[in-house]
């Protein structure tokens, strides 16, 4: 049993599961709510939180420290403009998952990551 081993590793190496979170991170932040399975979720859902806190700050530190995750400049951009606004007033909580259940090809459990404040326009 490996101990002291912190994080999942989701069977990937470190440059791919850092690549990994990094599209997650960005696609909850352009659509709001992303389709995965239950172990990614779990796994980029700290990412997420760490990026709207950024926001919430609004400062060119955090958002420059936002763009070292993100890599998008529009995205970024949404996130500092609209998201980080709309979550001022929480101290944390930003992320729900909903569990859907299993995926047809493999039986992998799946589960929706999505902000809990999400603009009604969808």
């Amino acid at each position: 049993m490996p101990h002291q081993i912190a994080g999942r590793h989701l069977g990937r190496n470190s440059a791919q599961r850092k690549a990994l979170f990094r599209g997650l991170v960005t696609q909850v932040i352009q659509h709001e709510r992303i389709e995965t399975t239950e172990a990614k979720a779990k796994a980029v859902r700290s990412d997420v939180e760490k990026v709207i806190g950024y926001a919430k700050r609004g400062d060119v530190h955090s958002r420059r420290l936002a763009l070292r995750i993100i890599q998008d400049k529009k995205t970024v951009e949404k996130l500092f403009d609209k998201i980080g606004p709309r979550f001022k007033d929480r101290n944390g909580g930003y992320t729900r998952i909903v569990k859907l259940g299993p995926r047809k090809g493999d039986a992998a459990a799946m589960a929706l990551l999505e902000l809990v404040e999400r603009e009604a326009a969808e």
